[in-house]
């Protein structure tokens, strides 16, 4: 799934509220609280949220490494 295809009221949680969420419907999964078509559309949005998640990881990343290759960059112009 692509970053550009995950809603907007998903894409502003945090790492915390996502991961909490996907733990909500975890449980709600497991207690089989729901029907099946609401079983689908709890287990879309998990899918959802667990693809947001690694997207902010992979942002993350690509941040503390960029940031290293700056500061490598600095120290050899010294």
């Amino acid at each position: 799934m692509k970053s550009k295809n995950i809603p907007v009221h998903i894409k502003t949680k945090s790492i915390k509220e996502a991961q909490n969420e996907i733990n909500d419907i975890i449980n709600k999964l497991e207690n089989k609280e729901i029907n099946l078509n609401d079983y689908k559309d709890e287990f879309n949005r998990m899918i959802m949220l667990n693809h947001h998640i690694q997207e902010v990881f992979k942002k993350k990343n690509s941040d503390l490494r960029k940031s290293k290759t700056s500061k490598k960059k600095r120290k050899s112009k010294k």
